[in-house]
């Protein structure tokens, strides 16, 4: 199966092959491929060989490198809907998958711009929580909220809790919400992104700003989330749900 000599680096003639292989549905999305020591044996390579294989299949996107549990067949992209009624688990529940948002840390804070965007005092107490987007039990991105902590006490509780904006919101006696303005740009992930993300951080990742507003128009949550890249799709429209 591989040819040495031939002028192609042994672990590129690897990566071809399991390449068709992925193309070939061989692998399912989603499922795991053989682990190091297995496929190193089947090409008659040491593990070294295998892992610059995996690290150029992974730099094409065609799978994902998950430390501790394996290297996976990346699935295919989440259409995600950003709109006025932008919702997380609803926006995956209508593709048959279950999201939740799972919350990592809360910290009071001053933010001089977060604050601007909430139409409050630049030193006024913000409430920033940090938090995980899952589909299933995969992370497809990372965000910060600031909400104001005066309305919203003990909000990460609250969310952490019931593992939804709209249901945390709705603790609050905020029966419905709409998204006012997103900006949507292209970045590069930090170190520590990337690593939630599960993706290298050579490669960028979809950064959304946006402000949610009450029914009488009042800020409740300006956030910056980021997407994994080779993971979704943002899909803008009026109607979103």
């Amino acid at each position: 199966m591989v040819e040495r000599g031939s002028g192609v680096a042994v672990w590129r003639q690897i990566g071809e092959l399991l390449a068709d292989e992925i193309r070939n549905k061989l692998y399912a999305p989603g499922e795991r491929l053989p682990p190091e020591p297995e496929l190193a044996a089947k090409f008659s390579v040491n593990r070294h060989t295998i892992r610059r294989a995996m690290g150029e299949l992974e730099q094409s996107g065609l799978v994902r490198i998950e430390q501790g549990r394996g290297t996976f067949v990346q699935e295919h992209a989440i259409d995600y809907a950003i709109g006025r009624r932008t919702r997380f688990s609803e926006n995956l529940r209508s593709q048959g998958m279950l999201g939740y948002i799972e919350v990592m840390g809360s910290q009071s804070v001053r933010a001089a711009e977060a604050a601007r965007h909430l139409g409050l005092a630049r030193t006024a107490p913000l409430l920033r929580v940090q938090s995980l987007g899952k589909a299933e039990n995969r992370c497809i991105d990372v965000s910060e909220h600031y909400l104001d902590e005066r309305r919203f006490p003990d909000f990460a509780d609250i969310l952490r809790k019931l593992r939804s904006i709209s249901r945390a919101y709705a603790h609050y006696g905020v029966s419905d919400y709409t998204r006012k303005w997103s900006r949507i740009t292209a970045a590069m992930p930090t170190p520590e992104v990337a690593r939630l993300l599960g993706q290298p951080k050579t490669r960028p990742i979809l950064q959304v700003e946006s402000l949610n507003v009450d029914g009488d128009g009042a800020p409740l949550q300006y956030s910056v989330t980021r997407f994994v890249g080779d993971w979704v799709q943002l899909m803008v429209s009026d109607e979103a749900a």
